[in-house]
């Protein structure tokens, strides 16, 4: 049996600058599923992404979705592209085995939590306060380094770590300090700086999008003084979910986020074509 990306439309050039195009997945010309392949809105054309796969349960198990991924790496390698990712529910066990099995790699995975209506209270000596326009500074410079560091540590070309670091920090934080729904937070213990966090209270939820204890005092419980600062800043903003993204090597940090109760909810996964 011979299984075959059939399009069902043109090649469309999307107002994000991006492309993209719907297939069927077909066996012998008999359609048992489908593919929706598109270019990265954020890294442009040299990066493919799968946006969608579905095989229809009664040709699940059959190596329908290994022939089709295949087949759509090598649509992506005709566009130009270099790199392809995806995006795997955690709850679908069969898509990031397909997606291991080919050899995509993990660059990071979205977690949640669901919080209570009680905000957790800080350890004894531990203290929160507003970040001052003097530590923002180099705050966000370091920021800015380490963000980019992880990209390109995980598959991404250096400069286009960069870029990406610069893009989403000028993205997210336009107002800097007086950016609307931003807290950036820093923890004292006894009087000293132990770490940061950086919140983003969204319309449902809040997400941090940066905890870090101080190099010189890791060890020391303050990360997981910085968390709980999150969750009593999420509940204080009235929301009762909070978000957060890891990168795969991050061993303290998914031991920590997992020792507190969240969950995967998804994985980003790459492949060099």
């Amino acid at each position: 049996m011979t299984t075959t990306l059939r399009p069902t439309e043109p090649l469309q050039q999307n107002a994000d600058g991006t492309r993209s195009r719907r297939y069927q997945v077909c066996v012998n010309s008999r359609p048992v599923g489908a593919i929706h392949l598109g270019t990265h809105p954020v890294f442009g054309d040299a990066v493919a992404r799968i946006m969608k796969l579905r095989i229809d349960e009664p040709d699940r198990r059959r190596g329908r979705g290994t022939v089709a991924a295949l087949a759509a790496e090598e649509v992506a390698r005709g566009w130009g592209c270099r790199r392809i990712e995806a995006t795997v529910p955690a709850e679908s066990t069969a898509g990031f085995r397909l997606a291991t099995t080919l050899g995509y790699v993990v660059r990071n995975r979205g977690m949640e939590k669901r919080l209570g209506d009680t905000p957790p209270d800080l350890p004894e000596g531990s203290r929160a306060r507003p970040m001052t326009d003097a530590e923002f500074g180099p705050w966000l410079e370091k920021g800015k380094e380490d963000y980019a560091r992880s990209w390109a540590e995980r598959g991404v070309p250096e400069a286009e770590a960069r870029a990406k670091s610069e893009r989403d920090h000028a993205t997210l934080l336009p107002d800097g300090l007086a950016t609307p729904g931003m807290l950036i937070s820093v923890v004292e213990h006894l009087g000293t700086p132990v770490g940061t966090l950086w919140l983003a209270v969204r319309e449902d939820n809040a997400f941090v999008f940066d905890v870090e204890a101080d190099a010189s005092r890791r060890g020391r419980g303050h990360g997981r003084t910085l968390m709980l600062l999150a969750e009593a800043q999420t509940i204080a903003e009235g929301r009762r979910t909070l978000g957060l993204n890891v990168f795969t090597g991050n061993t303290p940090a998914e031991r920590l986020y997992a020792s507190l109760g969240y969950e995967t909810t998804r994985y980003a996964v790459y492949k060099p074509l």
